[in-house]
């Protein structure tokens, strides 16, 4: 998927740039980049991060970043930020989302012999640069926007950086976040200047520096000291300069935020709509709990990194012990979802995790994961536990969502592009004959016969003494809950995407 920040500010930006784009490490780790804009003009660099961090890879540039306006991406596609020469002026562009009717885009603007697209993802055009075409092809800025999301289908947030500034762009659903910050403080700058005797005379002032930002996670925001000030919405789009925050396109709506990002992918001290991701893990877990009342188990575990909340939560909720049964060697594996190859993500999600046998051994144990997507790597992962080395007496699942059934046609959430690599679809397929499309309403009921049979598929599959998934009521309480007690009041059910669990956007 990815992520990106951008910072406009009254002096140098490259420090606030370079930690604020590494805080969206956890989200790609395919091409990182950066750009900024100052008296030298555009300044960019661009890096391959697959076999190392982000930071690691751009330490050196940050010094060469001269600028006070610029914008950062982590991607696991191409490359970002690109930069557009057009007839209203150069433009840097970096772009969050999925662009799901790429071909269709593809055809229509070969229909003119004269366009071409330089920047390649794969086999096909880089879907940052179609969206730059798109906004190139309009009259101005406002209505390349406008453009884009009328003709862009799946997702697209985007960030723009000009000479004076930069547009920071909703998804037209709001289905990626998109939030804005600023900071006020002072900053030593060294004056010099020549006396009438010839000497050269240097000093350190301190001057006011202000600066605006804009990021897909809000923790990017915490530690740089910015406070959250807006709360893009769908569609929205604003300018930020140097001197403060002008509105270019108003909210459209309805907003249909991807409920999958508190699940998994965000960031624990992370806020979507002001809803914290690592609160709402938690009363995840606890929703898992008070269903599972009366539970003899001698510890409550998480899969790391973030089933780790929600087995804290189920922990609380139904006073038993967490312990931690596996640990994540966090310096250099990245999310195991991420590498394209099916060898290659098993190795990762082995080689990431380490465990303990000492809280394992002769033990009852229940993990938490956040989800259970294709099973082959959750499967290998447990079925070690059941070798002599470790000699588990019991060993259940509880997920903190319900089953995956359908592909998302918004987000690059997965490399999955076929449905029979969903493990529920395997066992819809390996019920009804070999369909994994029969009778799938029922199975799409969590009080049904056929959703029963189902998830007893998996656990045998998965060699697991039970398993059970979270109720999809509960999990959209668990995240308008954590919304009611942040004062967030307007977040509604139909405001959260659910498309990848009930096929329903």
């Amino acid at each position: 998927m990815g992520g990106f920040f951008g910072v406009a500010s009254t002096g140098l930006c490259n420090a606030d740039l370079f930690y604020g784009t590494d805080y969206h490490s956890h989200l790609g780790n395919q091409r990182g980049g950066l750009l900024v804009h100052g008296e030298k003009g555009f300044i960019r660099y661009i890096h391959d991060i697959r076999n190392a961090q982000f930071r690691s890879k751009f330490q050196f540039d940050v010094d060469e970043l001269i600028g006070n306006i610029g914008i950062g991406s982590i991607s696991d596609t191409g490359d970002q930020p690109l930069i557009v020469f057009s007839h209203m002026g150069t433009f840097g562009i970096v772009m969050v989302g999925a662009v799901t009717n790429l071909d269709k885009l593809e055809k229509s603007a070969f229909r003119s012999t004269r366009t071409h697209f330089a920047e390649m993802t794969g086999d096909g055009v880089n879907p940052t640069e179609m969206v730059a075409s798109l906004i190139s092809m309009s009259a101005n800025y406002e209505e390349g926007f406008r453009l884009v999301q009328e003709r862009v289908q799946g997702s697209c947030s985007l960030l723009l950086l000009t000479r004076e500034g930069i547009y920071a762009a909703r998804d037209r659903y709001g289905r990626t976040p998109l939030v804005i910050g600023e900071k006020h403080g002072m900053e030593i700058r060294t004056e010099s200047w020549t006396s009438d005797d010839g000497f050269r005379h240097e000093r350190d002032v301190q001057v006011e520096k202000h600066s605006y930002a804009a990021t897909f996670e809000s923790c990017a925001f915490n530690n740089l000291d910015y406070k959250i000030t807006k709360w893009l919405g769908p569609g929205e789009v604003v300018k930020l300069t140097p001197n403060g925050i002008e509105q270019v396109l108003p909210p459209t709506g309805p907003l249909k935020i991807c409920s999958f990002l508190w699940v998994y992918y965000g960031y624990p001290a992370t806020s979507y709509e002001n809803v914290n991701v690592e609160a709402v893990r938690y009363a995840c877990g606890a929703a898992l709990a008070r269903r599972d009342a009366g539970m003899e188990l001698d510890a409550v575990a998480g899969i790391p990194d973030s089933g780790t909340a929600h087995a804290l939560g189920y922990a609380m909720e139904s006073q038993l012990p967490y312990k931690r049964s596996f640990v994540k060697y966090t310096p250099t594996w990245s999310r195991s979802f991420i590498p394209q190859d099916r060898t290659t993500r098993s190795m990762v999600a082995k080689m990431k995790l380490i465990s303990i046998p000492y809280f394992i051994k002769g033990k009852r144990l229940l993990f938490c994961e956040d989800s259970i997507v294709r099973g082959t790597q959750l499967g290998n992962t447990f079925m070690r536990l059941r070798q002599p080395d470790y000699s588990v007496k019991e060993l259940h699942v509880r997920s903190a969502c319900p089953p995956i059934l359908f592909n998302c046609p918004y987000l690059n959430f997965t490399r999955t592009k076929e449905l029979m690599e969903f493990v529920a679809r395997k066992a819809i397929a390996s019920l009804e004959g070999g369909d994994c499309e029969a009778n799938l309403d029922e199975y799409l009921d969590e009080n049904s016969e056929r959703y029963a049979r189902m998830v007893e598929w998996i656990c045998q599959e998965l060699k697991l003494d039970s398993l059970k998934y979270q109720k999809l009521d509960d999990l959209l309480d668990a995240i308008l809950t954590v919304a009611r007690l942040s004062d967030n009041n307007d977040l509604q059910r139909e405001c959260l995407c659910t498309y990848c669990w009930n096929g329903k956007s």
